[in-house]
């Protein structure tokens, strides 16, 4: 009987094999074609792209796009939820070293721009939120998610006292993450986001001043 239950289990596992290996090479190429069309949509924007070009970029046939995706749309859907999966990654990374809450926003706002200047999903998530009307398909709410956690972190400033305010907590969040996220639409227009890092500590010394933490 035990042998038979071990050829049973030899069986199984020979069975399994291959399932697993098709699912890991499925998910290599779903993951070949995210960044390919990250690049595509970072680059030239919604409309221009086409289904083929994301193909291409990826070095794989159309009918491979259409087994993962349905159309461009619900590619575009994708890169964007990927793109708001790394902005908590990039929270959770600076919250785990434990700094003091304002050094904490300033690092997570930084963070988040070499981010937006050094990563394809990051350009292609900013780039598709501007154009989400032409996407014809509903995109996560823009940003929500980045403004509760340096909402979080001014109000433990303001209960620890190294933020001397009497601002409400939410609305310098809400300064903070618009005008961080138009100074890095300028910054990609003007110089592709090169100079980016330096307005983000113009924002933070304008909205933060250091004199406002004593």
């Amino acid at each position: 009987m035990s042998n038979r239950n071990s050829d049973l289990r030899t069986a199984a596992a020979a069975k399994a094999a291959p399932r697993e290996l098709k699912q890991e090479r499925a998910g290599q190429t779903r993951r070949q074609l995210l960044d390919a069309a990250a690049r595509a949509f970072a680059e030239k924007g919604f409309p221009a792209v086409t289904l083929q070009d994301i193909a291409d970029r990826a070095e794989v046939t159309k009918g491979a796009v259409y087994f993962h995706f349905m159309n461009k749309e619900a590619v575009a859907v994708a890169v964007t939820e990927e793109f708001y999966t790394q902005l908590p990654a990039i929270a959770d990374s600076v919250l785990a070293r434990q700094l003091p809450p304002l050094d904490a926003v300033a690092e997570f706002l930084l963070q988040t721009a070499a981010f937006l200047r050094d990563h394809p999903v990051g350009q292609a998530g900013a780039r598709l939120q501007i154009e989400r009307n032409l996407v014809g398909a509903e995109l996560p709410t823009p940003f929500s998610g980045f403004t509760h956690s340096i909402t979080d972190l001014l109000t433990q400033a303001q209960e620890d006292d190294s933020w001397k305010s009497s601002a409400n907590p939410a609305v310098i969040a809400r300064v903070l993450v618009a005008a961080f996220f138009g100074s890095q639409h300028i910054s990609w227009i003007e110089h592709n986001r090169t100079d980016l890092t330096d307005r983000v500590r113009e924002i933070l010394d304008t909205v933060l001043p250091h004199d406002a933490q004593r």
